[in-house]
């Protein structure tokens, strides 16, 4: 199925890595590397593929996303903002005491949001439940979750995922963000994935490998989904962690640090000088 944009992804990622920075540097919160990484997935999702409505944001027909990486939750937040879910003014809020706009993805008054995520490992599980419910209910809504490469290392991630295939759920989609980085070290170095498109082979999901910042790449996948009928489909997106950000990118730091300062200057002037 072709996928037509209702919007200009890549100016809407722009917009997003530039809500992200912002917002971390106002909360003085963290994960800003992990957020940048999944901006341009994330904007294709939202302003091209997602089935979704910011005017009627519980429509039954909607398609979910659930970003099981959670604690990526300001690229989600943006996203939502920057498509009109909610006034863009209020992402002003993130991470301060009563905010709705909490550091992990949180779907307790945020339209959009289907659910709260940061415990890693969740995300596919109900992923998988929501696809089961729509298959037998015969509806034709699809389910998204976003993994990390990290939270690959989870059991759970790999019990979903069988049972995906083994109810045949191909209006089930998965998206790895592969950056190569966990928390605190590079993922070969924490527990290795590679073979990693093995891996999911042989669970029964057709598979298919992008560059997770060229939105052609992401959209011409996208439009092939299903990949296989019968199958569940993953998109193993190659990514940067802190894409955007010169002195951010492929540093691990940046998983926890937050742009302050001289650094967050040299971010913003970064992203709004960045093509879009």
């Amino acid at each position: 199925m072709a996928v037509t944009p209702k919007l200009d992804t890549v100016a809407l990622a722009k917009r997003i890595r530039l809500d992200v920075v912002r917002m971390t540097n106002r909360g003085k919160s963290s994960h800003v590397g992990s957020a940048l990484s999944i901006a341009d997935i994330v904007a294709t999702l939202y302003g091209a593929v997602l089935n979704v409505d910011p005017f009627q944001p519980q429509k039954p027909d909607r398609d979910r996303f659930l970003l099981s990486k959670g604690h990526a939750g300001t690229a989600v937040y943006a996203a939502l903002a920057e498509t009109g879910f909610f006034d863009p003014s209020l992402l002003d809020q993130h991470y301060q005491n009563g905010s709705i706009f909490s550091g992990h993805v949180s779907h307790k008054g945020v339209p959009g949001v289907e659910l709260s995520t940061g415990a890693l490992g969740h995300g596919l599980n109900v992923a998988t439940g929501m696809a089961l419910a729509a298959k037998r209910a015969n509806e034709q809504w699809r389910a998204f979750a976003m993994l990390s490469d990290g939270e690959c290392d989870e059991g759970s991630t790999w019990e979903a995922a069988m049972f995906a295939a083994h109810h045949k759920l191909d209006n089930l989609v998965a998206i790895v963000d592969y950056n190569k980085l966990q928390s605190l070290a590079p993922v070969s170095e924490t527990l290795g994935l590679e073979p990693f498109t093995d891996k999911w082979r042989a669970f029964g999901w057709s598979i298919e490998e992008v560059d997770g910042h060229n939105h052609a790449q992401l959209l011409a996948a996208f439009a092939r989904l299903p990949f296989t009928e019968g199958r569940p489909s993953v998109i193993i997106a190659h990514t940067t962690k802190g894409k955007g950000v010169s002195y951010m990118e492929n540093q691990v730091a940046w998983h926890y640090r937050t742009p302050l300062g001289a650094d967050f200057d040299q971010a913003i002037a970064e992203l709004e000088s960045a093509d879009a």
